[in-house]
């Protein structure tokens, strides 16, 4: 494949991934966290808001890979 296509899906791929997980992190935070302290959407929020770095290193690795 081609280095500029593969930066291109890779690019397409990271953006449905951001969208995608986004979506899925709020409404578990919506259905599950209503009720919860503080502390605990604190600790929530937090590590889903690294957790999606890791697919989305994959993919940028992927994007880099030399063909």
């Amino acid at each position: 494949m081609p280095v500029r296509l593969r930066k291109f899906v890779g690019t397409i791929l990271i953006i449905v991934l951001v969208v995608t997980y986004a979506l899925v992190a709020t409404t578990v935070a919506s259905a599950i966290l209503g009720a919860s302290p503080w502390w605990v959407h604190l600790l929530y929020f937090f590590f889903s808001g690294l957790l999606w770095i890791l697919p989305a290193m994959l993919v940028i690795k992927w994007m880099e890979k030399p063909v």
